[in-house]
């Protein structure tokens, strides 16, 4: 057999890594059985020569390995750099394999599949009277819905055997596990400590239903202080990821230290032979207010079939959840080239990145966003039809790319070769504008007014006369409110006048300041928190809300003609931001 016959049975025409005896490159074949040999791809890559005799022989010098396309030596050293920053690969060759494959193979003609979106809203107190109601409308307008109850028999009951159930409560932290609210996007808690007769009550409590006005009332079970107060914290901290907050999840940034959670490291074209380069810097005043931003920077060539460079995230110790999130924002400098970013949501090396490319203006600092309904699952540059849609409750990893192509062998048309610099001060999840309350908050009217100066507790409603005696009950639901109003999530507060068991569809009156006194039906204030949730109108807003039939005067309605559905939107935009009630405190009490 001849040298040539020897090659061509060996491997395919296009060159290959060649694992061989020592002796010098692989300038001919060799017909020896130790010899191993690994197709990579049909484009020129370089050939790699070593012994397997022993260890020591083994090592190559930086000059015994050659790049034949472009006459440039491989940086073998910064090869293995880069494998081991990111883990250590377990087997560089197949790294070289699955990124030299990324420009062979034809481009998808298939959509791929669309990312996964969950809108559960979570009802906690939903065995109560206005909780239960928020469950029965959400179910009639066909949102999925979660309950978090103490009594699983007593929801089932209330609710049907089929209820989506968490068990759990409020004031014991450990029930409470995160995990279970995974897919939670919106809350109604209508959580409310119980206040009962002294005297005791029916089974379906109809004594407290006619309201406190009518009992001497007193706390039953666990106080006020822990329910209303520390059941707040320990369920705020518990859906908080899953809801997210208004001004985003910052994922990277350099004020408080936030650069410290994630480590970037280099990923270039070395990893294929190539010889562009590229680091992440830190410049001190950098910004666009002169504080410290972070740098992608480097020198990009095609040179031995290379052509990208790119900057990745060692995998995060724990995924990051972005699924209350519905994208991810850059902070830039541009250049004026077109870069991807990539997100991945395994920890695995050679596996599939969500991307998206990126346009940048040159000399300015804007803002890139980037919707997660816009990533393309993509594999060795190509489109993966088949790829599962996007997690984004499980990113691992995020990679900024400068490339001179696209996807599926298009090519970046702003590319050029050479040196190239992206200042980047910041990224962040963020949730589409306009955004709707994330948590209803179900409160009471009164909640500011035993410690206002002034107010004349005589002509107030009993919880506000009895606030002590009850365990300082208003007292703590405004503490809660106040966590709710600290905590960053998009929200709506709902202070209702006494609850009663009367229809919806009286007028009603909406107020702020914490001043109003009357009645308001349970099915009324459930349609209000079931509103608001759907209502850019409503959020970051407090209010108190009555109907305009008197106490002495029972609501009743035509069961043949009852009254149509009001449109709460228009009240929702007539309140104002940051009024509370607090405002009086320290001021001359407004007339109730």
């Amino acid at each position: 057999m001849n040298c040539s016959s020897c090659c061509a049975a060996a491997v395919p025409s296009p060159p290959v890594l060649l694992a061989r005896p020592r002796g010098g490159l692989a300038a001919s074949c060799s017909t020896r059985t130790d010899e191993k040999v690994l197709f990579l791809g049909p484009k020129q890559f370089p050939r790699i020569t070593y012994s397997p005799v022993s260890r020591a022989s083994s090592r190559l010098s930086r000059r015994e390995v050659i790049a034949f396309a472009g006459q440039q030596p491989w940086d073998l050293g910064r090869f293995f750099k880069t494998l081991y920053f990111f883990n250590g690969p377990p087997n560089p060759l197949k790294i070289v394999e699955s990124i030299i494959s990324s420009f062979t193979g034809p481009a998808s003609s298939e959509a791929p599949k669309k990312m996964e979106t969950s809108d559960v809203v979570l009802v906690t107190g939903a065995t109560g009277g206005v909780g239960r109601r928020v469950v029965d409308i959400l179910r009639k307008k066909g949102i999925p819905v979660r309950v978090l109850a103490r009594n699983g028999d007593k929801a089932r009951s209330m609710l049907g055997p089929d209820v989506n159930l968490i068990i759990g409560d409020v004031t014991k932290e450990d029930t409470l596990d995160p995990k279970l609210f995974k897919g939670i996007k919106k809350v109604v808690n209508a959580v409310s400590v119980i206040v009962g007769p002294k005297e005791g009550d029916t089974p379906d409590r109809q004594k407290y239903k006619q309201g406190i006005k009518f009992f001497e009332p007193e706390i039953k079970g666990p106080s006020p202080e822990m329910v209303e107060y520390i059941g707040m914290q320990n369920l705020i901290s518990a859906i908080k990821n899953s809801v997210g907050l208004s001004e985003g999840k910052l994922l990277f940034g350099l004020k408080g230290n936030l650069s410290g959670k994630i480590v970037w490291g280099a990923l270039d074209d070395v990893v294929m032979g190539g010889v562009s380069e590229s680091t992440f810097q830190i410049l001190p005043t950098g910004s666009e207010s002169s504080e410290p931003t972070g740098l992608f920077k480097g020198t990009v060539s095609t040179s031995n079939n290379g052509g990208f460079t790119s900057i990745r995230t060692k995998n995060f110790t724990v995924p990051e959840d972005l699924s209350a999130y519905d994208g991810i924002e850059l902070r830039v400098k541009g250049d004026g080239r077109r870069y991807k970013l990539i997100i991945r949501t395994s920890y695995e090396w050679d596996t599939v990145g969500y991307t998206a490319s990126f346009d940048t203006t040159k000399g300015e600092w804007q803002s890139v966003k980037v919707p997660f309904s816009s990533l393309k699952p993509v594999f060795r540059a190509r489109t993966m039809t088949d790829a599962p849609p996007f997690d984004a409750s499980n990113i691992t990893s995020l990679q900024l790319m400068f490339s001179k192509f696209e996807y599926d062998g298009i090519l970046n048309p702003t590319f050029t070769e050479g040196p190239f610099e992206l200042p980047f001060s910041s990224i962040r999840a963020y949730i589409n504008e306009p955004i709707t309350p994330r948590f209803v908050h179900v409160s009471s009217a009164g909640v500011t007014r035993p410690e206002r100066p002034g107010l004349d507790l005589s002509k107030q409603p009993p919880a506000v006369r009895l606030n002590k005696e009850l365990g300082s009950i208003l007292t703590y639901k405004l503490k809660g409110e106040d966590l709710i109003r600290e905590s960053g999530i998009p929200y709506t507060i709902v202070r209702p006048c006494a609850l009663t068991e009367e229809p919806a569809g009286a007028d009603l009156i909406f107020d702020q300041g914490d001043n109003i006194t009357g009645k308001i039906s349970r099915e009324e204030v459930a349609r209000i928190c079931v509103a608001a949730l759907a209502s850019p109108n409503a959020v970051g807003k407090t209010f108190e809300v009555k109907s305009t039939v008197p106490f002495s005067e029972p609501y009743v309605i035509d069961p043949t003609n009852p009254p149509s559905e009001k449109d709460y939107d228009v009240y929702f935009k007539e309140l104002k931001e940051g009024i509370t009630g607090k405002e009086a405190l320290e001021a001359t009490p407004a007339q109730v």
